[in-house]
């Protein structure tokens, strides 16, 4: 008598919504952080504003993403411009020091640098996966939402193998597309298709490959 197939159930990773929430108050706490040498401005001053606009999100939909809001996507983007205009502010004041500050201080240049290149991958991390198809709701196929064409292309969506029929992305395939694209300065198996995506993916790389030019040249110059 044959067993019966057992049916697997469908992943609800791709409506996660905690490790975003997570990545973004990891980012907000390390915004306490920065020196000063490159922060003129108040230290509480970042982690209150995107403490304040996070808050909305995770109190709508605080593990998974239960309820659609109009009005949340547009909180979601404002935090992600946020996060993403004064980490290119920390990035011009850590220029400003290089050419300005004590030549001795390489600590500083190297602390800065780190909080710089993290809050970078995980600000667009959030963005990809926000704007993604319309965003995680609307690639969810148990909300009745129109799709919006897809903005990067992942490699299971290109393979026909058992398993990864009606696959979907989660926040961890977004944070591994904005690592590599940190790291390599471009796109490496998860491309981008639409002009917005190699936009974002464009101005990440920009402030990623600054930032490690500046530690690079600073050690050159010690050495």
């Amino acid at each position: 008598m044959n067993k019966p197939t057992k049916v697997r159930p469908p992943s609800t990773r791709h409506t996660r919504r905690w490790p975003a929430s997570l990545a973004v108050v990891a980012v907000l706490v390390l915004q306490v952080l920065v020196p000063t040498q490159i922060n003129a401005l108040p230290r509480w001053l970042m982690p209150l504003l995107g403490g304040l606009l996070l808050l909305p999100l995770v109190w709508m939909n605080p593990f998974h993403l239960r309820r659609d809001e109009p009005w949340l996507r547009s909180v979601e983007l404002v935090l992600l411009a946020v996060l993403v205009a004064v980490n290119a502010y920390y990035l011009a004041g850590m220029i400003f020091f290089l050419n300005n500050g004590d030549a001795n201080q390489g600590k500083v240049l190297v602390k800065s640098a780190l909080l710089i290149w993290v809050t970078n991958v995980v600000a667009f991390a959030v963005w990809y996966w926000e704007i993604d198809r319309g965003g995680p709701f609307a690639r969810a196929p148990e909300h009745e939402r129109e799709t919006e064409r897809a903005d990067l292309l992942f490699p299971q969506m290109t393979v026909d193998l058992p398993g990864w029929k009606g696959w979907l992305p989660g926040f961890t395939d977004y944070l591994y597309v904005a690592l590599t694209n940190a790291t390599a300065f471009s796109p490496t198996d998860t491309l981008p298709l639409t002009a917005r995506t190699k936009t974002l993916m464009g101005v990440q790389s920009a402030i990623a490959l600054l930032t490690v030019a500046i530690v690079a040249a600073r050690a050159v110059n010690v050495l």
